[in-house]
């Protein structure tokens, strides 16, 4: 009777402690607002993000896929109020060229996620061997319903895109502005921008992509403050600062003295340069006064960038359309003394492989500028909308650069793949809506992108 009663109590013990166990476990789940995220990769580093819900401590700890047994931990962070309980903390010391499996950590506790932890490590392949294969998703215009602040219908649908994204496993992503999209109530306040970033980045339907996808952005008009927003806009230094925390960059403002987003990030032989189309911008509306978008600073930098880079491809990411012949809405072109300028500075930089990755439009183009045969075509993607409404250009809007069957007018993202030796690299452009249907492929040989 005695052993009967001992293995009973025993029994009963046993289930408190899984129901500890469970209730430990599910508490630190519900602390889990976003996230994680990956954000910059380097051969020796990866940045990764994740935003708590109220004050906790947060870490992660990592291994090289396979191999659990030796295991690595970050830095611990108390998330803060004032910075919307995000962290931002780095894996150090990595091996290059390798994948690694990571697990979050919230007050000591690990929270499971029902989707895999993986990140990686760029490529060491100078002097060693040919470039890798590169794979990315690029996108813009992301606008995920919340009733109380929209506009009267409901403006953003298919967020299961992200999902179709997830599934083609890109090594990363380039998010081309208009990622969040503020509305009225946000504008003036730092809770209200706070509260705008939070319930974006918290799509459900997003969290598998963040988990195993390093993540690079600059931002547009949405993101940075009000529709058509330029350098007058009083609160653009608490937008950059909250930007900052939100997205992993691996740099901000290098060539502009701190100010705004700009900056530049290399994935094995192609650069991306980030451009800020919206902190130096003059007022749409202004007259008698040099119209800028881009502003000097950023032009000359990137001038100067291209001329020095020898990789085989360059994209300029830049949140409004630049190669789009029709001077409209917010275009480049409206911009004509500003956008002449850049395009020489690129011609005379002598720079091959130069592509513009652009959005804003929502819907998808290719535009192709070519001013004589001496010189190649520079080429301009505009990837839009990812869930925004979708918008078809009317008969006035006849676009002379655009290249013919690439319109799309549906939700959408492009997968850009660079493949082949060093001396025969080729990207191939993959446009692909949200069911995950093909709309129509183009490659681009590097070698035809010289002048």
């Amino acid at each position: 009777m005695l052993q009967t009663k001992t293995i009973f109590f025993g029994f009963l013990l046993l289930i408190a402690t899984f129901g500890l166990q469970a209730q430990s476990k599910d508490a630190n789940v519900a602390l889990l607002q976003s996230g994680p995220m990956l954000g910059y990769s380097t051969m020796r580093e990866v940045l990764l993000w994740v935003q708590t819900k109220s004050e906790a401590t947060v870490h992660f700890e990592y291994w090289e896929k396979g191999k659990p047994e030796n295991k690595a931990k970050t830095d611990k962070y108390v998330t803060k109020k004032t910075e919307a309980f995000t962290a931002r903390l780095t894996a150090e010391l990595l091996e290059p060229s390798k994948r690694y499996e990571y697990a979050l950590f919230i007050n000591g506790k690990k929270v499971e996620r029902p989707y895999a932890l993986e990140f990686q490590t760029q490529d060491l392949w100078q002097h060693r061997k040919e470039p890798p294969a590169i794979k990315f998703a690029f996108g813009s215009c992301n606008f995920v319903n919340d009733a109380p602040y929209d506009r009267l219908n409901p403006y953003g649908s298919n967020y299961h895109i992200f999902e179709t994204i997830s599934k083609q496993k890109p090594d990363f992503m380039v998010w081309g502005g208009d990622n969040t999209y503020l509305r009225e109530p946000d504008y003036d306040s730092r809770s209200g921008i706070l509260y705008r970033y939070t319930h974006t980045r918290s799509l459900p339907n997003l969290q598998p992509l963040l988990g195993s996808t390093h993540h690079y952005a600059t931002w547009d008009d949405h993101d940075f403050g009000p529709n058509d927003g330029d350098r007058s806009y009083v609160m653009k230094d608490m937008t950059t600062e909250i930007f900052k925390m939100f997205w992993g960059n691996p740099n901000y403002g290098q060539p502009t003295g701190g100010k705004g987003i700009c900056g530049k990030f290399q994935w094995g032989d192609i650069e991306f340069y980030i451009m800020d189309d919206r902190y130096f911008k003059s007022p749409n509306d202004r007259e008698n006064t040099e119209r800028k978008l881009l502003g000097d600073e950023q032009i000359e930098w990137l001038a100067d960038a291209l001329a020095e880079s020898r990789a085989a491809f360059k994209f300029v990411v830049c949140g409004v359309q630049v190669i789009n012949s029709v001077a409209i809405y917010e275009n480049y072109t409206t911009y004509p003394e500003e956008r002449l300028k850049l395009i020489q500075r690129i011609r005379d930089s002598n720079a091959r492989g130069v592509i513009f990755l652009t959005g804003d439009r929502h819907h998808t183009v290719l535009s192709a500028l070519q001013e004589n045969n001496k010189v190649y075509p520079l080429y301009d993607l505009t990837c839009s909308s990812l869930t925004a409404g979708v918008y078809t250009p009317n008969a006035d809007e006849k676009n002379v650069n655009e290249v013919a069957g690439t319109l799309v007018t549906e939700n959408n993202f492009s997968l850009l793949e660079i493949t082949g030796n060093a001396k025969e690299r080729v990207l191939k452009i993959t446009i692909v809506n949200h069911k995950g249907e093909v709309k129509w492929v183009k490659e681009i040989a590097a070698k035809d992108l010289k002048n």
